[in-house]
């Protein structure tokens, strides 16, 4: 297994102090996935996990592993959403 580079980090906030984290590939998803998961078993939690696995055995696009890691982490309420500025 490879691990699975994003195209931009996910933002999650971990622990009970809320810590941030930068999660940048698959393997630093599934650590998260599987340790500190507060909804764990949730059919977004497992499609998310399923979808990291794949990526790093090289049957899945990481974009695609990405996007199921932050519908995950929005459900967990762990997303840390990038607010872009305006731009006049």
């Amino acid at each position: 297994m490879q691990t699975a580079w994003f195209s931009k980090p996910v933002v999650v906030s971990v622990g009970v102090a809320g810590g941030i984290r930068n999660l940048s590939n698959t393997q630093q998803a599934i650590e998260l996935l599987t340790t500190h998961w507060r909804d764990a078993g949730s059919l977004k939690h497992q499609s998310a996990l399923r979808a990291c696995r794949r990526a790093m055995s090289g049957d899945l696009p990481p974009e695609i592993a990405r996007e199921a890691f932050v519908e995950a982490a929005r459900e967990a309420h762990i997303l840390v959403e990038q607010v872009q500025p305006d731009r006049e």
